[in-house]
């Protein structure tokens, strides 16, 4: 009987350790999971994102699923509810996330030399030729936690006295792109980073230049925003610092690689990777503060 209970006792502790291992995070039943913003189109970012789940699994030697959720601050949220582990977050929503859940900052997005971009706020060729034009008409945003989708071009409208008739959330900068150039809206709201060397767009009209290509000639900049700091790779707080430094690495590592040059430019145009610090985004903080706000208060309020 004494033999017995020992067995069965013996069995009951090796059965829980296999279970325990089982769910240790970068198992099949609890892979590291690695969000990205949908700044872009859905489609193509699952292309992307297939891409650097493949090649992130086979790095790192663990189970890895990359998320591609509907909206931004999905993404944030996911960080609060645990369900994400890592995330390219875009900068407002970085603010909120270190606000409400203290995420790590570990590398920044490097866009052929700059550790930075704008917003910019466009036209069709036909609308509004000024930013006081815009007051009254039709505007498209990304999304209500896009920092050069929303947060620096509406700074530009406040300070213009610009109040828009209709304001809508199109989700994507590729969707503002195509509500401005299809006439749905008077204007809109999407990210802008300087043109190649051979003088060459790289604004979010480059997006979408196969499906309509006379969107340089069609559709306009009224106006750029104030620098924006890049956006960063963060962490779960609590994530193992061991996962957190192969995850890291191993992105670094993908970019130079041919496949991981193509596939990181087409889903950021990102071309390198600089060490991240939560003080690189004081200057948005600033802005914030000069309105009495923190991030998710001004979320909260629009």
């Amino acid at each position: 009987m004494k033999i017995l209970n020992y067995g069965s006792v013996l069995f009951l502790v090796i059965l829980f350790a296999a279970c325990t291992k089982s769910k240790e995070i970068g198992s099949k039943e609890n892979p590291v999971k690695f969000y990205l913003i949908p700044a872009q189109d859905l489609l193509a970012l699952d292309a992307t994102g297939k891409a650097l789940q493949k090649y992130l699994e086979a790095e790192m030697k663990m189970s890895v699923v990359v998320e591609r959720p509907q909206n931004y601050i999905a993404v944030v949220e996911a960080f609060g509810s645990r369900r994400a582990d890592a995330a390219i977050l875009n900068t407002f929503g970085y603010l909120i996330a270190k606000q409400k859940y203290d995420v790590e900052p570990r590398l920044k997005l490097v866009n052929r030399g700059r550790e930075h971009y704008f917003g910019q706020i466009i036209a069709h060729k036909d609308g509004p030729k000024t930013i006081k034009e815009i007051n009254g008409k039709s505007f498209a945003f990304v999304d209500p936690v896009s920092t050069s989708g929303y947060l620096f071009p509406m700074r530009i409208l406040s300070k213009n006295n610009v109040k828009v008739k209709e304001k809508i959330f199109a989700g994507s900068h590729d969707a503002v792109v195509t509500a401005v150039y299809q006439k749905k809206v008077a204007a809109g709201a999407t990210f802008y980073t300087p043109a190649d060397l051979d003088g060459t767009p790289k604004d979010a009209r480059w997006v979408v230049r196969k499906q309509f290509p006379d969107i340089y000639e069609k559709v306009k900049i009224l106006e750029l925003t104030e620098p924006i700091p890049n956006d960063p790779l963060v962490f779960r707080k609590d994530l193992p610092e061991e996962i957190k430094k192969k995850l890291a690495d191993a992105m670094v590592k993908y970019l130079k690689t041919p496949e991981g040059k193509q596939v990181m430019f087409d889903m950021y145009h990102i071309t390198d990777f600089t060490v991240a610090n939560d003080k690189d985004y004081d200057i948005v903080r600033g802005y914030l503060k000069d309105l009495g706000q923190q991030a998710e208060d001004f979320i909260k309020k629009k």
